[in-house]
């Protein structure tokens, strides 16, 4: 049985001893909700579907995103980390102040919705700017949310009996972009590349056709990774941590040369692709966002991502007639159903032999 007893401050406490289970105390307003919330407890614990609520109950989520960024970000990749970061913001501010226990399905789906149609936005002068965001930034919003919620209870011991999350539906995800470039586009491109004052800006654009590696992947190569002779470069860090080789193109293994052959490099760095010293001292991959943000909007490319160049390079690959098993190795790409959006380019490539194969019927 539950003791019941009435504090000084005149509250009243419910404290429950159980064989086989941590005593549970709780502490309510007036003595009938003591004595309802011991006999529910009491029942569930009867009954063995008991959770320890109390833990749920004390930590916010703002409390729990915090330990979430210290504990489990540092052990994902860098680029991962400051993503947790920046999202964690958004999600402290609008549920930072509900305890785990207290954030619903209904909580955060009206967050999710608020999000997608923008309305937390705000203007220069303070007010609302309903401007709607992609589906996938609010789908990592949740997917943080959510595994956030796993740790708690899978490591942390937090007492909840679902996660919330799951319960909720995500945003569909947003298809995928097929910006291609054409030839005067490319022409263009390359031409305000290659004029820039620095020179690896001209490299990087090139590399990226040539081989179809990520920005990230690019920018962090060191000398070692990079076999002029044997045309290969071996990648370590990529988004889906495998680790694979590329092959280079003789465009892609003379820009290489060039790039390695940078006069300016400094002794203290073998980074290809290398910045200015931080405050730290330390030289990090060079930064070159703003300057192709710029470039692009002068030339009249501002929709072009420079993603869009990795697209471009894996489509040209299937032009060409590679198998998607060689593409998926080149790109790294993890499955065949992530390279549908390329296999359209070989259906429309298959025309013309189709015509051909029509034609040698009728003769």
């Amino acid at each position: 049985m539950a003791t019941l007893v009435k504090t000084p401050s005149g509250t009243w406490k419910a404290v429950i001893r159980k064989t086989g289970f941590p005593t549970s105390a709780k502490t309510f307003r007036i003595k009938r909700d003591a004595e309802d919330w011991a006999r529910r407890t009491e029942d569930e614990m009867v009954r063995g579907v008991y959770i320890q609520r109390g833990s749920a109950e004390r930590m916010t989520v703002s409390d729990a995103l915090i330990r979430y960024l210290a504990e489990v970000s540092p052990s994902k990749r860098p680029s991962s980390a400051a993503s947790d970061i920046r999202r964690s913001k958004s999600l402290i501010q609008h549920l930072g102040k509900y305890s785990l226990a207290a954030l619903t399905p209904e909580i955060i789906a009206k967050y999710r919705d608020e999000r997608l149609a923008g309305l937390d936005r705000k203007g220069s002068n303070g007010k609302p700017l309903p401007k709607p965001r992609s589906a996938n930034t609010v789908r990592l919003d949740l997917a943080l949310l959510g595994h956030m919620f796993n740790i708690a209870i899978k490591e942390w011991g937090i007492g909840l009996a679902i996660n919330p999350v799951q319960s909720i539906r995500r945003p569909a995800p947003s298809p995928g972009r097929d910006r291609r470039l054409n030839l005067g586009e490319e022409k263009r491109l390359l031409g305000a590349v290659e004029a820039h004052s620095n020179p690896m800006l001209g490299w990087i654009v090139r590399i990226a056709l040539e081989t179809g590696m990520r920005s990230s992947e690019i920018t962090t190569l060191h000398i070692g990774q990079v076999d002029l002779e044997r045309r290969l470069v071996r990648l370590i860090n990529t988004k889906n941590t495998q680790p694979r080789t590329v092959p280079l193109t003789l465009s892609a293994t003379e820009t290489f040369h060039r790039a390695i052959a940078n006069p300016t490099r400094p002794v203290e760095t073998d980074l290809i692709f290398f910045g200015e010293p931080g405050k730290d001292g330390q030289r990090r991959a060079y930064n070159f966002n703003k300057t192709w943000i710029k470039i692009k909007a002068e030339i009249g490319l501002k929709d072009l991502r420079f993603h869009d160049l990795r697209h471009e390079a894996v489509s040209r690959f299937v032009e060409a007639g590679l198998s998607d098993q060689k593409v998926a190795a080149i790109s790294g790409h993890k499955s065949m159903q992530m390279l549908q959006r390329y296999t359209h380019l070989r259906a429309e490539d298959l025309v013309d032999e189709l015509d051909i194969i029509s034609a040698r019927k009728k003769g």
